[in-house]
């Protein structure tokens, strides 16, 4: 299975892997399976660091990769495909990021992990716990 994390799901595999269900942990530990972290999602934690709506340890720049570099995961570039796919998608949400991610999951056939109800209005397929 191909997953991609959003970015909650990122933050919680990478440092408080507890929040995450046994689900969610087994199929993100699976090496059978194929795990992406969006640079929309890197993009999105600097951003919030920035404004102070999310408190990491370090600066992102600083913190982030060495952790994505001691995981397993993939890291998955924003592409033409994807900025295009993104733009067309309805209005079911606002969040640009997210709305990248579901272009994302959609575009390269992924399974987007995410607790976020709403983005499974895009048909975008969604791992189940």
């Amino acid at each position: 299975m191909r997953l991609l994390l959003d970015t909650h799901v990122l933050l919680w595999a990478l440092n408080e892997p507890a929040i995450l269900s046994p689900a969610e942990r087994n199929a993100i530990a699976d090496e059978s399976n194929s795990v992406a972290a969006s640079v929309a999602s890197l993009w999105e934690i600097a951003i919030k660091q920035r404004s102070g709506k999310l408190k990491l340890p370090a600066p992102a720049a600083d913190w982030l990769p060495p952790l994505i570099d001691g995981s397993k995961f993939d890291t998955l570039n924003i592409t033409r495909r994807h900025a295009f796919a993104a733009g067309a998608l309805p209005a079911h949400h606002r969040d640009p990021f997210d709305r990248m991610l579901v272009a994302q999951a959609l575009t390269d056939d992924f399974v987007l992990v995410t607790r976020d109800q709403a983005l499974r209005r895009y048909g975008v397929s969604t791992f189940e716990n």
